[in-house]
């Protein structure tokens, strides 16, 4: 019983963490249609610059905002030289942003280097409480913590929000929406850039769970955020949510019984989503690309 509910614990905090890396892509991919392969670099981007900046000043809290001050120039960045030129285009995103993603790697190989750098968790979040032979490690909490107010409050402002209903009424019909002399591109850009923050953040939460940052985890996590977002369905970020902990549970159930089938679980389980619910668990009907 101890053995089940620690895997369930850890499969819950390692959803969230999906979860987080996930949201932003929610809204780049899943809401607007935009098909980025360049949002795992942003992820890992967040990553280094809060390693880089938690090395210097000690402070978990600095490390969080420098990671998503990074994420939001690199986004805004790459909104605005190259990913806008190719809204409505699906075949030209996937060029343009995996010619992005192998630049970003790169840019990003040469500031921090190409080895493994160490992470650890900070002081206040380390160390775990034993309750009766169940370990619950302080930093799964946190994680569990900010994954769920991450999702509550981006509900919350896409469905309670105007400038929710204007992303909404934006990607199901651009022209109304501009008809109203609503300047939708910018509306679309605030998007996009709210997505590569939620990357980055994803990305610096990420790294003490893992103990250290490589050149290889943006791509490696960017397969599972596409993964969350289809479950869950397109533009929600409830059903994004409730995939990560999906994926998270079922790949720590896996890694117990046969580690080698985690992500083979995690594919058969998205295609055994898409063949019950086509558009996902809570799927908003959203990507109609800006």
């Amino acid at each position: 019983m101890d053995t089940f509910v620690n895997l369930t614990l850890n499969g819950l905090a390692t959803g969230m963490m999906i979860f987080l890396v996930a949201s932003g892509l929610s809204l780049i991919f899943g809401l607007m249609g935009v098909l980025n392969f360049a949002h795992g670099s942003i992820f890992m981007a967040g990553a280094y610059s809060g390693v880089w900046a938690y090395s210097k000043t000690q402070s978990f809290t600095l490390a969080l905002l420098a990671g998503m001050a990074v994420g939001i120039v690199v986004g805004y960045l790459a909104e605005l030289t190259t990913v806008r030129r190719v809204y409505g285009k699906p075949v030209a995103q996937v060029l343009i942003t995996t010619g992005l993603m192998l630049v970003l790697n790169e840019v990003l190989k040469a500031v921090f280097g190409p080895n493994i750098i160490a992470v650890s968790v900070p002081p206040l979040l380390a160390g775990s409480w034993d309750l009766g032979g169940i370990i619950i490690v302080k930093y799964r909490i946190f994680t569990i913590i900010v994954g769920l107010v991450v999702a509550v409050a981006g509900h919350f402002i896409l469905t309670r929000t105007r400038i929710g209903m204007i992303v909404r009424a934006g990607v199901q019909n651009q022209e109304m929406v501009q008809v109203l002399a609503i300047n939708i591109r910018r509306t679309f850009s605030l998007v996009f850039v709210s997505g590569a923050a939620l990357a980055a953040l994803g990305g610096i939460m990420m790294a003490p769970a893992l103990g250290a940052v490589n050149p290889n985890m943006g791509l490696e996590n960017q397969m599972l955020a596409f993964i969350v977002v289809v479950i869950g369905g397109m533009g929600s970020f409830v059903g994004s949510a409730l995939g990560g902990i999906l994926v998270g549970l079922a790949g720590a159930y896996t890694a117990w019984v046969f580690p080698e089938a985690s992500l083979a679980v995690n594919v058969i389980l998205m295609a055994i989503v898409l063949l019950l619910k086509p558009n996902g668990l809570f799927g908003m009907g959203g990507g109609r690309n800006a």
